[in-house]
């Protein structure tokens, strides 16, 4: 068969690849070196170049770049074209959908020709329920820069936001900078209700941190010096970083550690994972200096979340359970599981979520399992193998259906997933 040429909509550049090689590879000298791990003696010519403030070291990477970039130089013109394509097909100038969290809706910015965000956020208008949104990428009316990146990086080699976190009353912002790209932050504080940043700062922090509820205190990680998040810390804004006090070290090596408040910002979470095995604690975020109070003891092979629903606990866990189910168990005194939703073998449970303000309600998306679905679909116990999200109330202690959506009813093509996005405030008013 033989298919027409269609002449191109614009001109068309064509560009040819050699394989010649401007000069050869650099070479890089062996010196031998054993190591022993579990009796097995291994002998590595290359280990030498670990050493990264060797001198030696820096010399053969810079050789390799120089080759590399000799090497290629006949592409230069080609990455450009593709370059220049995809950017072409980029809105440069654009928002993000607004989230809403307390009066405010929180959105990150971006305008064409510069290469970081702008973190801004607009009061919210009363009985808003809708985030607002300008269609062309345009500031918001009212808007409040919160945290432009390109004023950070001005002047700056290198520029990598962390955490960015707002207090839950809103007044305080916590964020950390990398200017180096080892993925060291730098903490500091920002005082919202005047627009400075305070005096506060802690250098060599990670990912993640958590406010307090009334805005005094502020847990953030550290690692170690295999860069595994290791340890929470406790800061008083207002105190030097050398006062910070540790709240929870993970001493085994399987294990990262990370810290977040709960949707409702009544709980201080810290959670420990391995690949398969997780250990959750929880501190009331009313008392920031109380003892965390463990959920449930790490148990090998267990999995488990935390999310806080009025008196209770929601956990998301796989005892006894595969593809997961949800228990509860009581904040007050946490400790036997109570099923809420039970395990449901070829269907994922993927997560969980609670709105304080229907207090009746969480959100539960699912995964039928293909080969699962198709056995149980022989004998009409699979609805769809599709991804699911459902909305669900509670009928006394059982959990019945109320509002459930289907990947292909919106529309969505085979690889396309189906989920929830966190939205801090959304109170599911509308579900009936």
């Amino acid at each position: 068969m033989r298919v027409a040429a269609t002449a191109p909509a614009r001109p068309v550049t064509w560009f040819s690849v050699t394989t010649d090689m401007p000069t050869t590879p650099p070479a890089v000298r062996q010196v031998p070196a054993e190591r022993t791990f579990h009796g097995d003696t291994v002998t590595d010519e290359f280990s030498w170049l670990a050493e990264k403030e060797n001198p030696d070291t820096i010399a053969y990477l810079e050789a390799e770049n120089a080759w590399t970039k000799a090497a290629t130089a006949h592409l230069t013109d080609l990455q450009d074209t593709v370059f220049q394509e995809i950017k072409g097909r980029t809105q440069e100038t654009d928002l993000s959908v607004p989230s809403r969290k307390g009066g405010f809706w929180y959105y990150t910015r971006t305008v064409e020709g510069k290469q970081y965000g702008i973190q801004c956020r607009v009061a919210a208008a009363p009985g808003e329920v809708d985030p607002p949104a300008t269609g062309d990428g345009a500031p918001l009316p009212g808007e409040e820069v919160l945290l432009d990146g390109n004023q950070l990086a001005e002047g700056k080699e290198f520029f990598a936001l962390g955490t960015f976190d707002v207090s839950p009353a809103g007044d305080r912002l916590a964020y950390s900078v990398d200017f180096d790209g080892d993925e060291r932050f730098v903490l500091k504080v920002k005082d919202l209700r005047i627009g400075e940043v305070l005096s506060d700062e802690v250098p060599d922090t990670f990912y993640g941190s958590a406010w307090s509820a009334d805005g005094s205190t502020l847990f953030y990680i550290t690692v170690d010096d295999a860069w595994r998040p290791n340890k929470v810390w406790r800061h008083i804004v207002g105190q030097p970083a050398t006062d910070d006090v540790v709240v929870y070290e993970e001493a085994d090596e399987r294990f990262w550690v990370g810290v977040e408040l709960t949707r409702s910002e009544k709980f201080i979470v810290i959670d420990a994972n391995s690949k398969v095995t997780s250990e959750v604690r929880v501190i009331d975020a009313a008392a920031p200096t109380a003892e965390p109070a463990v959920i449930r003891e790490r148990v090998q092979g267990l999995e488990y979340s935390v999310e806080h629903h009025g008196h209770r606990f929601l956990i998301l866990h796989n005892e006894n359970a595969e593809d997961f189910a949800l228990a509860y168990t009581s904040v007050d005194n946490p400790g036997d599981w109570v099923e809420l939703i039970p395990h449901q073998s070829g269907t994922r449970l993927e997560s969980v979520d609670a709105f304080p303000a229907a207090p009746g309600r969480l959100a539960a998306p699912r995964r039928a399992d293909r080969a699962a679905g198709d056995r149980r679909r022989q004998h009409g116990q699979l609805r769809h193998g599709v991804p699911r999200a459902a909305v669900q109330r509670r009928a006394g202690r059982q959990p019945r259906v109320r509002h459930e959506h289907r990947a292909d009813q919106l529309h969505l093509d085979g690889h396309a997933g189906l989920g929830l996005r966190r939205r801090p405030d959304h109170p599911l008013d509308g579900a009936a």
